[in-house]
């Protein structure tokens, strides 16, 4: 126990380790700030804090940080607006070029340093190799495109 009470900033890594590996589970963001706030504890206990000091500042930025940082961080992660330059939402309006000639059924296109299985909207012309073109949309794993105006 007297070990204990001399590295109590250990229990406080392994109370950190173990909030942010429930976190890992849940992706809720609760954990991770009292992650921090046990991060906090830990480098007060390090520094020789008495041990209400420790709890008293692990506690507090705790609080500290899920009523400020994880309000933000949430909205971050759940606003779509924020995420549309990701995934398949950020290809379109980009320029791809022609590998195979794309028709209303199939083709091949260079989009953003890979190939892609492309068409082209019903009753557009085919575009052929070499074109360069612009996505319209994903749909699936097909990007449609166009010729580039």
């Amino acid at each position: 126990m007297e070990w204990l009470g001399d590295n109590l900033w250990l229990a406080w890594l392994v109370l950190a380790l173990v909030l942010i590996a429930i976190e890992a589970a849940t992706v809720d963001f609760v954990f991770v700030m009292l992650f921090g706030g046990a991060l906090v504890g830990a480098a007060a206990a390090a520094v020789g804090a008495p041990v209400m000091l420790q709890v008293l500042l692990a506690v507090g930025v705790a609080l500290l940080l899920i009523g400020v940082v994880r309000p933000i961080v949430k909205r971050q992660f759940t606003d779509p607006a924020a995420s549309a330059d990701i995934g398949s939402a950020a290809l379109t309006g980009r320029t791809a070029r022609v590998l195979e000639t794309v028709t209303e059924t199939d083709g091949r296109v260079r989009l953003a340093g890979e190939t892609w299985s492309a068409r082209v909207p019903d009753d557009d012309p085919p575009c052929e190799p070499g074109a360069e073109v612009t996505v319209l949309s994903i749909d699936g794993a097909t990007a449609v495109v166009t010729l580039k105006t």
